[in-house]
């Protein structure tokens, strides 16, 4: 067998060199990391919480004095007027209380009529000299005493048909019964719940909100709603915000006003974010660009030597998707998206994306 010629064998070794010279070249290459280059904007900061929807006024009807519910007018859904009866509440002791209340009063005023007659004879004997004056004196205070004890026993009377009406329950406002949790034959207390009455016309949202959040908001701010659930979206805004805390929670209630009824049914989750600033000018991350974030956050930025440095920056503390930076960043500063994917003083090629990438 013939072998190659010179000429053939130098072809090949530079070949060769060639391809060892380029395999270094590639595997020096610095790794693609990926970037976002920081451009401020205006940002939306927000709060999104879960509220539900009730009617604008709600009332607790309660009973005034214990007994047994012998009649109910209204079921849950139904609409009542002012002043229709909603339930009969039996008491029989309160019942003999006024028949006995008028039995003492007819016989207050008897004793008055017989006290009235005696001063009449008395005054008569005393005017033809048959009486003397401390025996005119003794019936007058007789009848006195008489009419005053008629006219207590009267008011008494008057009293106790007043309590006698207080049980039948009306309905204080024009509304829809939520909520009955009492039925026919069942034996109530005084002060307990019998209807939950809403108002019939007027929906509002209310919502929990922390209250290191809710210091932030203000009546009048804008809010976005949308029915949990559905992605139909509708404005709403604030229109109170408790002072009051609650201690078990630590939340303060938020109310809304939707800008229109939605279907918003009472007791109906809707989820709600209200737009608490606008922030011109403000650079936003990703939240996985974020090293460290509870303790000592800092980010990766690729300086114009394409090497990787640490920097530390301040985010703002509130609950968003982004985080939003308030010192550290500049605009056109390139942020390493994936930071665990390198590592500070690491020579990288940065590929810019977007922070929706």
């Amino acid at each position: 067998m013939q072998a190659p010629s010179r000429p053939v064998l130098v072809l090949a070794a530079v070949a060769l060199t060639i391809s060892v010279v380029a395999g270094v070249i590639v595997w020096r290459r610095p790794a693609e990391v990926a970037v976002l280059q920081i451009r401020p904007q205006t940002v939306e900061q927000a709060l999104s919480v879960v509220g539900r929807a009730r009617p604008t006024e709600l009332i607790q009807v309660a009973s005034p004095n214990p007994g047994q519910v012998v009649r109910l007018f209204h079921d849950e859904g139904g609409r009542v007027a002012a002043g229709d009866p909603l339930a009969v509440i039996l008491a029989t002791v309160e019942q003999a209380q006024t028949a006995a209340d008028v039995a003492r009063s007819l016989a207050a005023r008897a004793q008055a009529t017989e006290a009235r007659l005696s001063y009449q004879r008395t005054r008569t004997l005393h005017a033809r000299g048959f009486a003397s004056t401390a025996a005119l004196d003794a019936a007058r205070a007789s009848l006195d005493t008489a009419e005053a004890n008629a006219t207590a026993a009267s008011a008494s009377v008057r009293a106790s048909a007043e309590r006698a009406r207080e049980f039948t329950i009306r309905a204080p406002m024009a509304g829809v019964v939520l909520v009955r949790p009492i039925d026919n034959g069942q034996v109530v207390l005084a002060g307990q719940t019998l209807f939950e009455l809403g108002s019939a016309t007027g929906v509002e949202i209310r919502a929990e909100v922390e209250e290191a959040y809710a210091d932030a908001i203000r009546p009048g701010q804008a809010a976005r709603a949308a029915l949990s659930g559905s992605p139909e979206i509708f404005a709403a805004r604030v229109t109170e915000v408790s002072p009051r805390i609650d201690s078990g929670t630590g939340g303060r209630t938020v109310r809304l006003s939707p800008a229109g009824t939605q279907g918003l049914a009472a007791g109906r989750s809707v989820d709600v974010t209200i737009v608490v600033a606008q922030l011109p000018g403000a650079i936003v991350v990703p939240r996985r660009a974020v090293v460290d974030a509870t303790a000592a956050p800092k980010v990766y930025v690729v300086d114009a030597d394409g090497i990787v440095r640490a920097r530390a920056i301040t985010v703002a503390r509130w609950p968003s998707v982004n985080a939003i930076v308030e010192s550290g960043l500049a605009a056109g500063d390139r942020v390493v998206l994936a930071p665990a994917t390198t590592r500070p003083g690491a020579r990288v090629r940065p590929v810019a994306q977007t922070s929706g990438d």
